[in-house]
């Protein structure tokens, strides 16, 4: 039932900025803990942020934390990832990921815990 929809991706040079969305269908959008994964050619699927389902809490992975930022906004059932100073090690396919809040907090870092997933979107940065 419910379905995430990603949008944002692209072609962008060293240091520029993009902005990922995710929007949510189907479900209550308060009710799940959001987050993105980033998957890059010959690599694992990455933990990037996650967010709390109110938005009180965020995390990041050390690779991005001060340059990326997660938010959501409840007015349109959507997730944002900034992303700042891009480099080339950034270019990836980048998906959102839903987990209800009855599964908690703890252990946003497993991509397992996420019951619900969008289509992924890449983003290439050149050099």
């Amino acid at each position: 039932q419910v379905r995430l929809v990603e949008h944002g991706g692209g072609l962008v040079q060293t240091g520029d900025s993009l902005r990922l969305s995710c929007a949510l269908f189907g479900d209550t959008f308060n009710a799940y803990s959001m987050a993105w994964f980033r998957q890059a050619p010959g690599k694992e699927r990455e933990f990037i942020a996650a967010i709390t389902w109110g938005g009180g809490t965020t995390a990041y992975t050390g690779s991005v934390k001060g340059r990326f930022t997660i938010s959501r906004d409840s007015a349109v059932n959507t997730v944002y990832l900034l992303m700042n100073r891009l480099q080339p090690e950034d270019t990836a396919v980048y998906y959102c990921a839903a987990r209800h809040s009855e599964h908690g907090w703890n252990n946003y870092l497993r991509a397992d815990e996420y019951g619900y997933w969008g289509q992924g979107i890449q983003v290439t940065v050149s050099s």
